[in-house]
C-alpha cells in the first residue's frame, strides 16, 4: 500500500528508469553506463536492498534517438510509474527528457560531461561541466604544444556549445582557433579524409574533439591513415575514454590526450574494487572508464538517500541527495548542493600502447562545479 508518492509499506521493489542505448551509433559509450548503472544496482541489491526492498530497474533502448529517448521517459514516468530516471549521454537526449521530467516531477540522474549552462531541479548532473575539464585542458595544451588549435566535432548541442567555449579560453589566454568542422553523429571513416586535408594545409599544434559515439573511432583511424605524429600534434578529447580507445586499436590512440575526472589506471582501494567488479561480471578484456563511472556512483548517492528517506518522490529525496557525498572510484565527490551539479576531480591523461591513460596532471582535490563559469 502506498502512504505517499514513492513511498510504500510494502517489501515491493524500488522501481528506477534506466535510459541508455544498448543499440545504435552511441551504443559503443552509453553500453558501459548501463553496466556501471546495473553493477552499482547488483551490489546494492546482494547487501540487501535499500531498506530491506531491492532496486528493480526498468530498462529501455532509446536506440541512439533522442525522440525516443523522450517518449520512454514519458512512459517510465506515466505506464511505468516511475520517479527516478538514471540515464542519457548526449545533450540532445538530456534535452528531450528534461521537459518531461519537469512536467510530471521526476528527477533524471545524469552521469555525462555536458557544455554547462543550465540548472533544473529536476536533474542531478554527476558529469563533468566545463570548468572541470575545458579550462585545465585548453590551458595545459597551449603550454606544451602551442597555440594554434583546429576545433573537430560531432553536429549536435554539445560539441557546438563546448567549442564556443573552448574558443573564448583559447582566444582569453593569447591562442588561436585555426578551423572548425562537424560530422554528422553517423559520419563513417571516408568522411573524415577531406578534413584531414584541411589539417594539413592548416598545420594547427593540436585538434580539439568533441566527436562522439561510433565516429570517435573513425576520426582517429583516418587521424593514423594522414600520418600525423601525435607525439607533435594530438588529438585531445573531452570525450575519447578508455572505450573508444578499445575500438580503435590502442596504436592508434597512443599518445592523445583526454581530459577527465577519472581514468581506469587510477590508484586507490575504492577504483581498483570498482575495476575488479566491472570486469568480473563485463569481461578481462572490458575497460572502465569515466561515464561507467558517474554511472555507477550517481546510483549508489541514490541508494544512500534513498534508505535515508524512504522514498522516491523527488521532493523528498533531492534535499538528502544535495550535499551529499560519497567515495567514488575517481576519490570523494559531492553534489553541489548550489548547482545540482556534481564537485568532481579534474584529470589529463596521455593514452599508452595498452589502451589506458597514463595520468599527466591532476587536481589537488575536486573542483567545485561552476555550470555558468562565473569565476572565469
Amino acid at each position: 500500500m502506498l502512504t505517499a508518492r514513492g513511498r510504500s509499506s510494502t517489501d515491493a521493489p524500488w522501481r528506477v528508469g534506466v535510459l541508455f542505448s544498448y543499440t545504435g551509433y552511441m551504443a559503443l559509450i552509453e553500453e558501459t553506463q548501463l553496466r556501471g548503472t546495473l553493477l552499482a544496482v547488483d551490489e546494492i541489491n546482494a547487501q540487501g536492498g535499500v531498506n530491506g526492498r531491492e532496486i528493480l530497474p526498468i530498462l529501455y533502448d532509446p536506440a541512439s534517438d533522442p525522440a525516443t529517448c523522450g517518449r520512454y521517459a514519458k512512459k517510465l514516468m506515466i505506464s511505468d510509474n516511475v520517479t527516478m530516471i538514471f540515464g542519457c549521454y548526449t545533450s540532445s537526449s538530456r534535452k528531450a527528457v528534461l521537459p518531461i521530467v519537469e512536467r510530471l516531477n521526476g528527477l533524471l540522474w545524469y552521469p555525462t560531461i555536458y557544455e554547462g549552462f543550465e540548472l533544473s531541479p529536476n536533474v542531478i548532473y554527476t558529469g563533468a561541466a566545463p570548468n572541470q575539464n575545458s579550462v585545465k585542458l585548453c590551458r595545459y595544451l597551449m603550454r606544451n604544444y602551442g597555440t594554434r588549435f583546429y576545433f573537430i566535432g560531432s553536429d549536435y548541442i554539445y560539441p557546438r556549445e563546448s567549442n564556443r567555449i573552448m574558443r573564448e579560453v583559447v582566444c582569453r589566454h593569447g591562442g588561436r582557433v585555426v578551423g572548425e568542422t562537424y560530422l554528422g553523429l553517423r559520419a563513417l571513416r571516408g568522411d573524415f579524409r577531406p578534413v584531414m586535408r584541411e589539417i594539413k594545409e592548416l598545420q594547427p599544434d593540436v585538434i580539439f574533439s568533441t566527436v562522439v559515439g561510433d565516429a570517435t573511432t573513425y576520426l582517429y583511424q583516418s587521424y593514423a591513415d594522414a600520418g600525423f605524429n601525435p607525439k607533435v600534434m594530438p588529438i585531445a578529447s573531452l570525450t575519447t575514454t578508455e572505450t573508444e580507445i578499445f575500438a580503435m586499436g590502442f596504436d592508434v590512440g597512443e599518445y592523445h590526450l583526454t581530459a577527465a575526472p577519472y581514468f581506469q589506471n587510477l590508484p586507490g582501494n575504492s577504483n581498483e574494487l570498482f575495476v575488479q567488479k566491472y570486469k568480473r561480471r563485463y569481461g578481462d578484456d572490458q575497460p572502465t572508464n569515466m561515464c561507467a563511472e558517474a554511472a555507477y556512483f550517481q546510483m549508489h548517492i541514490f541508494a544512500k538517500a534513498l534508505a535515508a528517506t524512504n522514498s522516491t518522490d523527488p521532493e523528498i529525496l533531492r534535499p538528502m541527495v544535495l550535499g551529499s557525498n560519497f567515495e567514488a572510484p575517481q576519490g570523494k565527490v559531492t553534489i553541489n548542493a548550489a548547482s545540482h551539479h556534481t564537485d568532481l576531480w579534474t584529470r589529463i591523461g596521455r593514452a599508452n600502447r595498452h589502451g589506458q591513460f597514463d595520468l599527466i596532471e591532476q587536481s589537488m582535490s575536486p573542483v567545485t562545479a561552476d555550470p555558468f563559469l562565473l569565476a572565469y
